[in-house]
């Protein structure tokens, strides 16, 4: 954030960024569950869980949330896949690197039986499944992914050793609908399909981060109703549209956002995305 962004509005961080602390995140009713059943049943039982949705919903902010709680959890280990487009022997070298297991990516059965044994170890001095979050799963390869359901367990699939947690967009349930994929759709435990927020769950968003960046009176409560009414129930496009509003304001030296800031920022905008058809009605 810039410094006159933070000496204009006095603000500790810019509340529409994507990289805010995550205190400035809300944790809905809805989120809240979610993270009692990773807890108690993917930290303790393993297997798979996937959270999907639109773009712009908010999943890899969920994502995020999730990894947090987990790590402020005793004895449980999280580790994040950053490369989910990697085939087999990269998949394999950012694993051990995650899990701190030096493999040998040309070796591949050396590698699946090294990691198998630190998984269990750590569950029997711990209990606690180790946990891997892939973002953007639907970019894995089906090859890597049904690696990873092989790599997830022992006994003959009665046992769990790692938890995954699939992050992605509708594209992932489809995939896992592949007849090759099959058998890891059906181990799916816990899911989370994130839906277009209402314009009340996006007003409590967008107040949530005002506070948490120091200052409520940022917008009026005009133009927090108008943005969460035009944002079409997406989060990313309130922040984009408010991030927007925020340097315009401290262009003009404004104090405050408001509703005459929108029309002038955002008025072409909708004028131009309202039908030829509807527009001619009007002006009759």
């Amino acid at each position: 954030m810039t410094s006159k962004l933070r000496d204009l509005y006095g603000l500790k961080f810019n509340p529409f960024s994507q990289d805010v602390p995550i205190e400035a995140i809300l944790t809905t009713t809805r989120i809240s569950d979610f993270l009692w059943r990773i807890e108690h049943g993917l930290c303790a039982e393993g297997g798979f869980a996937m959270i999907t949705g639109g773009p712009g919903l908010g999943k890899s902010v969920t994502g995020r949330l999730t990894a947090r709680h987990l790590e402020g959890m005793r004895d449980v280990v999280v580790a994040s896949l950053q490369h989910p487009q990697s085939n087999i022997a990269d998949f394999y070298r950012e694993v051990g690197e995650l899990f701190s297991v030096p493999l040998r990516p040309h070796n591949r059965w050396a590698g699946f039986k090294e990691l198998r044994a630190r998984f269990c170890a750590h569950i029997e001095a711990s209990t606690m499944r180790p946990i891997l979050i892939v973002d953007e799963a639907q970019e894995m390869n089906h090859i890597v992914l049904s690696e990873l359901r092989l790599l997830s367990s022992t006994r003959f699939d009665s046992r769990s050793i790692l938890g995954v947690l699939l992050v992605g967009d509708e594209r992932l349930p489809d995939k896992l609908r592949r007849e090759e994929l099959v058998p890891l759709g059906s181990r799916l435990r816990t899911r989370l399909v994130l839906q277009p927020h209402t314009p009340a769950e996006l007003a409590e968003c967008l107040t949530h981060r005002l506070r948490a960046a120091g200052n409520t009176s940022l917008m009026t409560q005009g133009l927090c109703h108008t943005l969460c009414e035009h944002a079409l129930g997406n989060p990313r496009v309130l922040l984009n549209t408010a991030g927007e509003l925020l340097h315009a304001a401290a262009q003009k030296d404004l104090a405050q956002l408001d509703e005459k800031l929108y029309l002038e920022v955002c008025g072409q905008t909708i004028e131009s995305s309202v039908p030829k058809r509807a527009a001619a009605g009007r002006r009759k």
